[in-house]
């Protein structure tokens, strides 16, 4: 039971980083099945939805080197990484199939990762005013990796995901402290 919400973690915080790369990959790891597992997705023909997630992604992993597309990015996916987050974290649940009820706190506990992650990369965005090329590319592998954690292996994946909102926090205060300083200055 515990490795099944380790699973779903690492799965929503892959979506608090890229929105349609995450349930591109999903859909394809599943072979047959491709997005029937996957809420609100399974009702979509499944090659509307490859070609819809795959020019998506490819603008997530093209769009993000550029400043004008990073910004468009930031502000979609931090409109529906909540959305994706629980998709996310519902479909590793429905995948390992084990019975987890009530499955809407596991999409609650997976769209608020999303959320709390993809908050704290834009308002590290916001203050930079440009995230350095190497983070982003890093940023493009960790969501890849976390999907597949997901799946393969659910523990490691999980403890990523924990070990990335423990970061998001810190940051978050970082970034909080930085914000006072600068409204003090600004008084002065």
């Amino acid at each position: 039971m515990f490795v099944v919400l380790l699973a779903a973690l690492s799965a929503s915080a892959a979506a608090g980083m890229r929105i349609a790369l995450p349930l591109l990959i999903i859909g394809l790891l599943q072979n047959d099945l491709l997005w029937s597992n996957v809420p609100l997705l399974s009702a979509i023909h499944p090659q509307v939805l490859v070609c819809i997630l795959t020019s998506w992604s490819l603008f997530e992993l093209v769009g993000s080197k550029k400043l004008l597309g990073l910004r468009v990015l930031q502000l979609v996916e931090l409109a529906f990484s909540p959305i994706v987050g629980a998709l996310m974290g519902i479909t590793a649940v429905h995948i390992a199939s084990v019975e987890f009820e009530p499955i809407w706190l596991i999409g609650i506990i997976g769209g608020l990762l999303a959320l709390v992650l993809k908050l704290v990369q834009v308002g590290w965005f916001f203050r930079l005013q440009k995230l350095p090329l190497w983070v982003i590319f890093i940023e493009d592998a960790l969501c890849i990796f976390l999907v597949f954690f997901s799946f393969k292996a659910p523990q490691q994946g999980g403890l990523i995901a924990m070990l990335l909102l423990w970061l998001s926090v810190r940051s978050s205060q970082e970034w909080y402290s930085w914000y006072k300083r600068q409204r003090l200055r600004g008084k002065k």
